[in-house]
């Protein structure tokens, strides 16, 4: 296993793929990344030399913000609209969507499992 980012990445996986483990890189950061390093997107980790797993690490410790400081940078951005006490921040205070969708029905993922009401009963139709 090749360590990037503080990251064990999985060695039998193609290098593109295996950067998408890392908090912060996706298909597309990793495609990139790996043109910048002249690496295949499809050669495995556990072929890539030393060299070039160091121009791997080097390439995202000098352009991105991954793991750790960008999960800390994403926590203080929400803290910050829950302090300011605005509406996107009242809606994470609350654990409801945060971005328009409708909770009549569904937002069962930020809402959590369906709680039953006491002396509610089903209308008949």
């Amino acid at each position: 296993m090749a360590r990037i980012a503080g990251i064990n990445v999985p060695a039998q996986k193609p290098v593109g793929v295996a950067l998408t483990y890392i908090y912060g890189i996706g298909r597309t950061t990793s495609e990139k990344i790996l043109l910048q390093c002249e690496v295949p997107f499809a050669q495995r980790v556990n072929t890539l030399s030393d060299a070039e797993l160091a121009k791997i690490r080097e390439a995202i410790d000098r352009d991105l913000k991954v793991e750790g400081d960008l999960r800390r940078e994403v926590a203080m951005s929400i803290k910050r609209l829950m302090d300011l006490g605005c509406y996107r921040g009242l809606r994470h205070r609350k654990g409801l969507p945060v971005r328009g969708q409708r909770t009549h029905t569904n937002a069962r993922t930020r809402k959590g499992p369906a709680k039953a009401i006491a002396g509610k009963k089903k209308v008949k139709k």
